[in-house]
């Protein structure tokens, strides 16, 4: 159950932007994917491995990474590969 005082989204956020802000990413980007890289992640680990699903968001940001890709537009890309790898196997 969710209380007013503790909110899993919004200490998500928080620890995000803080890890983020660490790492010299820019907040806004992950703010802006975040849904996309938890609906990758929800159909990696409902799919064809449960512990592969956080292995995978990091796969997507260590390529966008390798390649120079800082836009939400990159990132998204290669989620959507992903993606589309992920509905080949359905």
């Amino acid at each position: 159950m969710t209380t007013p005082d503790h909110d899993p989204l919004a200490s998500a956020h928080v620890w995000l932007r803080t890890a983020a802000t660490e790492l010299g990413v820019n907040p806004g980007i992950v703010r802006e994917l975040i849904g996309d890289i938890l609906d990758l992640t929800r159909d990696v680990a409902h799919g064809p491995s449960r512990p592969a699903a956080p292995v995978t968001a990091f796969l997507v940001g260590l390529s966008a990474g390798r390649a120079g890709g800082d836009t939400p537009a990159e990132v998204r890309a290669r989620i959507e590969r992903l993606s589309e790898l992920l509905e080949g196997e359905r």
